[in-house]
């Protein structure tokens, strides 16, 4: 029970929360009414007027998204990277007793990116919110980056702890 609730309940904590989070209508996460209350339009144009490029077959661009809007796709996409990092984490923290260094560190892995795959899935039936393979690869990169340090950490400092 120690175990469960220690090592897997973290798991499904967080895979609950990107399951809620996938659920939730667009226009219910939107933060660009909040983020225009504070952001200085003028300067973030300014600044990043340069800066265009295109991401799921759309353009990211403050003029394309305005201020707020580009502002959020970079909110989002981090969290994307930092949800994903911290469900690679946790998945090797608790792999780790049933699997050797290696295989713990690939199956992590392997979850993760089901996991990511099946979350765009999921959207696709939530109202305002469309699947795209490159969040799927943003989340495997947080996930690979939070599997990486778990195996640096665990080799590391937790040799003959669990």
């Amino acid at each position: 029970m120690k175990r469960f609730i220690w090592y897997w309940l973290p798991v499904l904590l967080v895979a609950g929360g990107i399951f809620y989070s996938s659920a939730t209508p667009y226009k219910q996460q939107d933060m660009r009414p909040t983020l225009s209350q504070f952001l200085n339009h003028e300067k973030i144009a300014s600044i990043f007027s340069s800066v265009s490029f295109q991401y799921a077959g759309s353009e990211v661009s403050v003029e394309a998204l305005g201020a707020a809007g580009f502002v959020e796709f970079f909110i989002r996409k981090c969290a994307h990277f930092s949800v994903y990092f911290l469900l690679g984490f946790l998945l090797f923290r608790v792999l780790r007793f049933y699997f050797s260094k290696g295989k713990t560190a690939l199956f992590s892995f392997v979850l993760t990116v089901a996991y990511a795959a099946s979350d765009e899935i999921h959207q696709h039936f939530t109202s305002g919110r469309s699947p795209h393979v490159e969040d799927v690869m943003i989340d495997a990169c947080g996930g690979t980056v939070g599997i990486l340090i778990a195996f640096l950490l665990y080799r590391r400092y937790f040799r003959s702890n669990p």
